[in-house]
C-alpha cells in the first residue's frame, strides 16, 4: 500500500482529494497517475482493500473514493457502509468491468455514488472524479442501461410509494430529472433555477424520500412510475 498525501485540499476552492481502492498495484498506479496530472485533483491515499480504505478515509477524509468492487480483507461493497458513515462523507464511485452488473447493482443500493469502467480513458476519468466531488451522479454509459434493468426488475414499476407523496411538485420535476441522468447544471437551465437551489431541492428529495444518494434518488423516480 502506498499512502501519499499533499497539504491542498481543505477549504474554499481547494484540490478534490480523493482516496484509490483497488488490489492490483499496477490499476492503481495508472488511475493514481492520470489524476496527479489533473488540475485540481488531489490524490491523498492508495489502499490495496476495503479495510485499508476505511482506515486511509478516516484518517484524510477525502471528498471522492474510487472503489474496486472486488477486493481481499474488505471487498468494495461491504467497504461502502463505513465510508459513507464518516462525517463529512466521502463520493463513493466503484471501480468495474463490464458484465459485474450483479456487484454494481448491490453497491447502488448500499449508497455508491456510481461506477466507472476500468477502461474508461483518462478525460472520462477525470470528468467523473469531478463530477462526484460536485455530487452528481457517475454512471459509465456501457452498463447503465442493463444496471436499471436488473434493479427494477420483479419491482413493479409504477407501484405507488408513500416515499414520494410528500414530496412538491417542484421536488418531482427534479426527481424525474434525477432519473434521467441530468447533472445539477443541466437540471438548473432546463428548469431556469439557479444550481444552488437544484442542489437544495435534491438534498431536501434526498431527505423526504430516504434516498442515500441521487443514484438511488433516480431509481426511485424509475421504480414508481414517475417517468412515465
Amino acid at each position: 500500500m502506498t499512502d501519499q498525501t499533499n497539504s491542498a485540499g481543505s477549504g474554499p476552492g481547494s484540490a478534490i482529494r480523493v482516496l484509490l481502492a483497488d488490489d492490483e498495484e499496477m490499476i492503481r498506479h495508472a488511475i493514481g497517475l492520470i489524476l496527479r496530472h489533473a488540475d485540481g485533483i488531489d490524490v491523498v491515499g492508495e489502499a490495496p482493500n476495503g479495510a485499508e480504505a476505511v482506515r486511509l478515509a478516516t484518517e484524510h477524509r477525502p471528498d471522492v473514493v474510487l472503489l474496486d468492487v472486488r477486493m481481499p480483507v474488505l471487498d468494495g461493497i461491504s467497504a461502502i457502509e463505513p465510508l459513507t458513515a464518516l462525517d463529512p462523507a466521502p463520493q463513493v464511485v466503484m471501480l468495474t468491468t463490464f458484465g459485474d452488473e450483479e456487484n454494481v447493482t448491490r453497491a447502488l443500493r448500499a449508497g455508491a455514488t456510481g461506477f466507472l469502467l476500468k477502461d474508461e480513458g483518462p478525460q472520462e476519468l477525470i470528468r467523473a472524479v469531478r463530477a462526484a466531488a460536485a455530487g452528481d451522479a457517475v454512471l459509465s454509459p456501457g452498463v447503465t442501461g442493463s444496471v436499471i434493468r436488473r434493479m427494477l426488475s420483479g419491482g413493479g414499476a409504477g407501484v405507488p410509494d408513500r416515499r414520494v407523496a410528500g414530496l412538491t411538485d417542484r421536488e418531482r420535476e427534479v426527481l424525474v430529472m434525477l432519473g434521467e441522468g441530468l447533472s445539477n447544471l443541466e437540471i438548473s437551465k432546463g428548469l431556469g433555477i439557479g444550481v444552488g437551489t437544484v442542489k437544495t431541492h435534491v438534498g431536501s428529495i434526498l431527505g423526504k424520500t430516504g434516498c442515500g444518494s441521487r443514484v438511488q434518488a433516480a431509481l426511485l423516480a424509475h421504480e414508481t412510475g414517475l417517468m412515465n
